[in-house]
């Protein structure tokens, strides 16, 4: 049975996550104790409202960090835990999971030298590979997140990958790779399939706060520029 402190605290951190400023909701999230923080973040990988979603998965990366830095074992226990829902034995699916471990990772460099390969490895048919499309959406992400900090650490093998993943009939993972290799500072629009330059797909990417809508073709074409999103 949950305690009624467990459910407050729960709503609370609901509450937090829908302020519409991130500084302050990352402050107010720091008051409440880390290790009850975890388990609430945690359910709100689950929730419907995708806002609520990416926002605890961007929680969960500024905690997995602060905690790296008191704590590394704590920390290493936190990752295991995420690759624990990732895995087939655990019985869930492992909803926000891998885009967790990439808003981890790309925060704290000590936790990245241990468990950036696995990162890496769910998207590989050789590896850990996770079939479930819509995890894989996650994956994109979460490697996508960890470039933005590492792209040194995009290797020739995954950029392959990658690519590949621009002929997906998923925009949405068409969008997430695309954002992927910019991070990775390895998207040619030379390379691309013609169909990406001319992708009229509108596609909702959570940038700092909040979903912000764009069309795949105009992330592509940014590519050759500026940066669009981190």
């Amino acid at each position: 049975m949950t305690k009624p402190y467990g459910r407050q605290t729960k709503k609370r951190v609901g509450d937090i996550l829908l302020a519409n400023d991130r500084k302050i909701a990352m402050k107010l999230l720091k008051d409440i104790p880390d290790e009850q923080l975890v388990g609430h973040l945690f359910s709100y990988f689950y929730n419907m409202d995708e806002r609520l979603k990416f926002r605890s998965i961007t929680a969960m990366g500024i905690l997995g960090a602060r905690i790296a830095q008191n704590n590394m074992e704590k920390a290493r226990i936190l990752l295991r835990r995420i690759m624990w829902n990732l895995n087939d034995e655990s019985g869930g699916i492992g909803w926000g999971s891998p885009e967790a471990m990439g808003e981890i990772l790309c925060q704290s460099p000590e936790l990245a030298l241990e468990f950036k390969s696995i990162l890496f490895s769910y998207l590989d048919p050789e590896g850990n590979f996770l079939e479930h499309e819509m995890l894989q959406r996650g994956i994109l992400w979460g490697i996508g997140t960890y470039l933005e900090s590492f792209p040194d650490d995009l290797n020739e093998k995954t950029t392959g990958i990658l690519y590949g993943y621009l002929h997906s009939a998923d925009p949405v993972k068409r969008g997430y790779t695309i954002r992927a290799l910019k991070n990775g500072d390895a998207f040619n629009c030379s390379l691309v399939p013609e169909n990406i330059i001319t992708d009229n797909h509108r596609i909702d990417i959570f940038c700092d706060w909040n979903f912000i809508p764009v069309c795949i073709s105009e992330m592509a074409l940014s590519c050759e520029n500026q940066p669009l999103f981190a």
